[in-house]
């Protein structure tokens, strides 16, 4: 239920909803020190984990100041629920390290494999092979492009930071173009990362070590990345850009 002033009473064993502005933020206090916002696809519902000695009217000051952040991520989140599906059919276009291959389907009876080859990106299969099969090919090709390019990396800029990375892996993501665990010191990244310019993978690589020093994206973190990667909005805003992700 909510209060008048749009302020979240809390109900037995449940979280709080706290009403921003027509937007209901699901408010869940827990045993932790910092404050997480997280807006979730497809439908782009609001939640926050809070430390407990926040006030519901504290929690509500720091949701708005975010509003503008939160419209726009469930804004991304429509548009991409109106992309169009790959087909990975011939003349298709796919994007790598930021530069854009039409595609070539080859039916052969040999390895499948994905190739660049002068101005196109060519799709080797198996006779007969479905949709599923050219898919996880691509897939598997894009990872495999970051876990090759993302090391060197994490190399070069954790002595920069003075961090240290215990473990790095790389997957598809709906939502972000990489995370970072305090704790453990694993970074992830996106596998779309090898659709964008190379400069967006060195962008996050930093950005993630940078988080091991400031968890959260507050004025500090922004002067941490203004310090060592200058253009970083400049990144930023690329990965923002049509073929973003969040």
């Amino acid at each position: 239920m909510i209060d008048s002033r749009g302020v979240g009473k809390a109900l037995p064993g449940s979280g709080v909803l706290l009403d921003l502005e027509g937007i209901s933020v699901d408010v869940r206090r827990k045993n932790i020190k910092y404050i997480h916002l997280r807006v979730y696809p497809p439908s782009g519902c609001v939640r926050i984990s809070s430390p407990w000695r926040m006030s519901l009217e504290s929690l509500r000051h720091f949701a708005l100041s975010k509003l503008s952040w939160i419209r726009e991520q469930q804004k991304r989140f429509q548009e991409h629920a109106r992309e169009n599906p790959r087909e990975f059919l011939d003349q298709e276009n796919h994007w790598v390290w930021g530069t854009r291959y039409p595609l070539k389907i080859v039916e052969e009876a040999s390895a499948p494999r994905v190739e660049l080859e002068n101005d196109r990106m060519i799709l080797r299969v198996r006779p007969g092979a479905g949709h599923e099969k050219k898919r996880a090919l691509m897939e598997a090709w894009y990872r495999d492009q970051v876990r090759k390019s993302a090391p060197p990396l994490v190399e070069k800029w954790a002595p920069i930071l003075n961090v240290q990375v215990n473990r790095i892996s790389v997957r598809k993501m709906r939502t972000r173009w990489g995370s970072c665990s305090l704790r453990s010191a694993h970074i992830r990244f996106n596998s779309r990362l090898a659709e964008k310019p190379r400069e967006c993978l060195e962008h996050v690589v930093v950005h993630e070590l940078v988080h091991l020093l400031e968890p959260s994206h507050n004025h500090r973190f922004k002067s941490l990345m203004d310090q060592f990667l200058p253009p970083w909005r400049a990144y930023r805003k690329i990965l923002k850009g049509p073929q973003g992700c969040g």
